[in-house]
């Protein structure tokens, strides 16, 4: 008998004919939201799981599902997950690193345009019928090239957003707990900087740290008033990263000049504040969303969890203490 397993959110049917190969599966292809029971009555007697960021995968849904030996995550950040839980009882937890790399630095950088150019409020000014002629001085917004990139968290996400600036003949300083190798540093043409420094000098600040406990609200109102009153923030690592209502309160008084979000606190629902801007920018967590991209990611996943439930180390496996806590 196949092993069982539950797809947890509609994705790519051609990756669902992979897994039925394999597996018995169940998929959500009507996209429902299960949540806390409901969750853990769909993984009841399941043997692993194909989830997304939306799932969230804790010690009660664990207990209630004692055949569950993979969770594998559809995307790079994993907390959702209560990895520790999982290791415990021997659930072998994965990601999809690295595929979704350059489509979320094209969007970063997509990012810090949209908001330095005031391209939104360019297009909504527009649809709004408030444009009736031309004036020279109007629409009088700072400039990229040659402004200074600050990028807070230097993965390769970030290494890949310092590239693309090279373009744009940017100055780039980043900031992360250990600094980057000499050559990594020439090739992305980036400085090391303390994090008040990256702060204080950054035109444009491009946050890609990844979500824990330690970088919850990481930008407060006392990183925002350290940024100058000209700079920009572009937010496209993790919702909790930035205080949503520190940032929305720097905005309207102008403590910065605008920002760029496509992560938010508590997503899908934002902010009440940030509508009533017209100095950010607001997208709805696509940073990755490119269909090459989001395949690749839904494939890896899926071969995650092919190699977990054959008894093989899967290859982006998270917490291979679990290989030897596994019955």
């Amino acid at each position: 008998m196949k092993p069982k397993i539950f797809i947890s959110r509609e994705i790519f049917g051609e990756v669902i004919a992979f897994l039925e190969q394999h597996f018995e599966v169940e998929s959500n292809q009507d996209d429902i939201l299960y949540e806390g029971p409901l969750l853990a009555e769909k993984l009841a007697g399941k043997d692993g799981a194909l989830i997304l960021a939306s799932d969230r995968i804790d010690e009660a849904i664990i207990a209630a599902c004692p055949n569950l030996k993979a969770v594998c995550n559809i995307g790079v950040g994993y907390n959702n997950i209560d990895v520790a839980a999982c290791t415990r009882v021997g659930i072998l937890v994965t990601n999809t690193p690295e595929v979704l790399n350059d489509t979320t630095a094209d969007m970063a950088f997509a990012l810090v345009l949209a908001a330095g150019r005031q391209i939104a409020r360019g297009d909504a000014w527009i649809r709004q019928g408030k444009w009736q002629r031309w004036r020279f001085m109007d629409w009088l917004g700072p400039d990229v090239h040659h402004a200074t990139l600050g990028i807070l968290g230097m993965g390769r996400i970030g290494q890949a957003v310092a590239r693309r600036a090279a373009g744009f003949d940017m100055q780039v300083i980043y900031h992360n707990r250990k600094r980057l190798p000499p050559e990594i540093e020439t090739r992305c043409a980036a400085r090391h900087v303390s994090k008040d420094e990256l702060l204080r000098e950054s035109d444009y600040l491009v946050l890609m740290l990844p979500y824990s406990a330690e970088n919850h609200h990481c930008i407060g109102a006392a990183e925002l008033a350290l940024m100058k009153p000209t700079a920009h923030l572009i937010n496209i690592a993790r919702g909790g990263i930035v205080d949503d209502a520190a940032l929305v309160a720097c905005l309207a008084r102008g403590g910065i000049a605008g920002a760029a979000v496509d992560v938010f606190e508590n997503e899908p629902a934002l902010h009440p504040g940030y509508l009533k801007l017209d100095n950010v920018v607001l997208t709805p967590h696509i940073g990755g969303a490119s269909r090459v991209t989001r395949l690749k990611m839904a494939r890896l996943a899926a071969e995650n969890l092919v190699a977990a439930l054959n008894g093989q180390p899967p290859p982006n496996l998270l917490n291979p203490d679990a290989l030897s806590n596994r019955t």
